[in-house]
Formats: structure tokens, C-alpha cells, sequence
């Protein structure tokens, strides 16, 4: 269709889904290893539990889910500066990894946050 009237801004934010009880593991992972700063929740939201991060312009919500099935398809990819130094830091922290080359000029791997849901970490050459 050529006659919308809206336009695409970008992604606010992505969630995934964790256990209840979440949200130290989550700080550790994704605000002390990974390097990103928690952001407040709105104090109605809280009472939901779960913990969000600031990745670049975007955010990562870390959500409760009494439920909880890790993604290991669904994913979120962080595009990333220096990968190279980022793999050796999770190396040292003992976090497994796996390097993809499958797409043409762009380093990629994947990993597992601490729930067991699929991240995908990656470089533009």
C-alpha cells in the first residue's frame, strides 16, 4: 500500500520471559557480565516483578512468567562493537557460546541468557 499515514520509528524494546524470582540473576547477567544499565520501572509495573536494561537506543525487558518456557527459537540480536573482546569476556566467564559464519560479512554467535533463552550477539565488518 502506498497511502499509510504511519511511519516506523524502531524497536523500544524487546522482552523475555524469566522464572519467577528472576531478577538477581538477571542484574548479574545482563547489568554486571554483559555491561548494561538497569533502568527503573514504572513503580505500577513493579509490582509484576522482572528488570529492564538499556542496550543502546533499545531496552531489554526482562519479563515474569509463572510459566516460564525458555525462547530457543524467538531471539533478539544485539548489534555489537569490539564482538571479538566481547567473546573473550564471556569466555572468562565461563558463559558457552557458538560462533555462526553463515551470513556474509557479519561476525556473529550465539549464546543463552541465565533462563535458557536464545541470544544472538553480532558485527558488521
Amino acid at each position: 500500500m502506498t497511502n499509510r499515514t504511519h511511519e516506523w520509528m524502531g524497536l523500544d524494546h524487546v522482552q523475555l520471559a524469566a522464572p519467577v524470582g528472576c531478577e538477581e540473576e538477571a542484574r548479574r547477567f545482563f547489568g554486571s557480565l554483559l555491561g548494561m544499565a538497569e533502568v527503573e520501572k514504572p513503580e505500577k509495573l513493579r509490582v509484576r516483578g522482572g528488570v529492564w536494561f538499556q542496550c543502546g537506543a533499545q531496552m531489554i525487558h526482562i519479563g515474569v512468567e509463572s510459566s516460564f518456557t525458555p525462547a530457543k527459537k524467538a531471539h533478539p540480536a544485539f548489534l555489537v562493537r569490539n564482538i571479538e573482546q566481547l567473546m573473550q569476556h564471556l569466555k572468562d566467564n565461563d558463559v558457552s557460546f557458538r560462533v555462526d559464519d553463515d551470513i556474509p560479512g557479519i561476525i556473529r554467535f550465539f549464546a543463552e541468557d541465565p533462563f535458557g533463552n536464545r541470544l544472538e550477539f553480532m558485527e558488521l565488518q
